[in-house]
């Protein structure tokens, strides 16, 4: 299993078994709360326990959004499936603000009503208590998968579970503060809660939405990309570096500059090296494009207009016919670089040792050969076994 794949088991893993946990104890806390509070005559606490209720749906999201994520690229999602998990991320924002409004809503309602508070009981007090521990815990176990495993969704969903958990202290508040004969605390406390919760929505919010637009990696995370590229053995320089952001993870597609005259193996085995050595040591980085350059492309140079190679030799044939001695080239190697064609001609070592042989005059006459044809700009000649 490669370590890719592996990753993702462990983050479908941790997405179905939150989700899972979450639903039942959120199924549990909201039958506990809305009848406590019908016994214990606290209206915020049946409010409360709808609340909780609501919850219910964020697992459910969370656990479709994680499974369609898991699924590998296809033929319609060739990128994969990661964006369900930024999608849901964004859907969880909205549902957290919601939330954040209802609260708010409710209790600025109770501020000008105050007669329409009721008087709860201590059975109110206790399964509120009970509420915010479990709510904690289920936002502390759930914030550490979401770590482990590098997933804003479970994040999102993290943050859920304290909105409720927060929700539930201002319930307590409200619920000992009318006890105490204060039933202005409550409302007052979540109002304080709502804009809370309302900022958590907007971060969460933002972030997806500039995953879904493509915003790419910024500051420190973008400097830590250029100068793992740099430190690849033959990479002299990159241009033209673009990421972006999947669903937690992260792609990078770079043209990096390489000795023109380095062999096309030697170029792929730089190409490896670079993409291997980003995903090893950026934690986020799952897929990675790279382009060798023998010459900087960001400007664009005329060598896309020069003839490929068949009509290149063609060419080269002609203009050497009249010299007997290149038809005892082995092999011709071209270089597109700076608009013009740069030549390598092997010839083999006999060719050399020849008596009367000159390796110069050789080169010369082939250089000269093509000074009428602008395609070509120069020669080099070696002889070997």
């Amino acid at each position: 299993m490669t370590l890719d794949q592996h990753s993702a088991d462990a983050r479908r893993e941790a997405v179905t078994r939150t989700a899972v946990v979450g639903a039942v104890l959120n199924l549990v806390l909201a039958a506990i709360k809305i009848v406590a509070g019908w016994l214990g005559h606290s209206q915020a606490l049946v409010a409360d326990g709808l609340h909780s209720l609501s919850d219910l749906l964020s697992d459910v999201l969370v656990l479709i959004a994680g499974r369609q994520a898991h699924q590998g690229p296809d033929q319609e999602h060739p990128y994969g499936h990661a964006r369900y998990e930024t999608v849901a991320t964004l859907a969880l924002g909205f549902l957290l603000l919601a939330v954040a409004i209802g609260i708010g809503w409710d209790a600025v309602e109770r501020l000008f009503s105050p007669e329409e508070l009721l008087r709860p009981d201590l059975i109110a007090l206790g399964a509120t208590l009970a509420s915010i521990l479990v709510k904690e815990w289920l936002y502390w176990w759930t914030l550490a998968h979401a770590k482990r495993v590098r997933s804003d969704l479970l994040r999102a969903n993290a943050w859920h579970h304290r909105s409720d958990s927060v929700s539930s202290v201002v319930v307590l508040v409200g619920i000992a503060g009318t006890m105490a004969g204060l039933p202005y605390l409550d409302a007052i406390a979540a109002v304080m809660v709502a804009l809370m919760i309302a900022k958590i929505a907007w971060e969460l919010g933002w972030e997806a939405a500039s995953e879904l637009v493509d915003t790419g990696l910024q500051g420190e995370r973008l400097e830590a990309v250029k100068q793992t590229i740099h430190s690849v053995g033959g990479v002299r320089d990159i241009h033209m570096l673009r990421t972006r952001r999947l669903g937690g993870q992260a792609s990078v597609d770079v043209h990096v500059l390489v000795d023109p005259y380095v062999s096309v193996s030697e170029g792929h085995m730089i190409s490896v090296l670079v993409e291997r050595r980003l995903k090893r040591e950026i934690d986020e980085i799952a897929d990675v494009t790279v382009h060798i350059d023998p010459e900087d492309d960001e400007h664009l140079s005329a060598c896309y207009l020069l003839p490929l190679r068949a009509e290149a030799l063609a060419r080269l044939a002609s203009a050497w016919s009249a010299i007997p001695e290149a038809n005892e080239r082995q092999r011709v190697l071209l270089h597109y670089l700076d608009g013009a064609i740069d030549i390598e001609v092997y010839f083999p070592l006999a060719a050399c040792l020849r008596q009367g042989a000159d390796a110069e005059r050789l080169r010369t006459r082939l250089a000269e050969a093509l000074a009428d044809d602008p395609v070509f700009r120069g020669v080099r000649i070696f002889f070997g076994d």
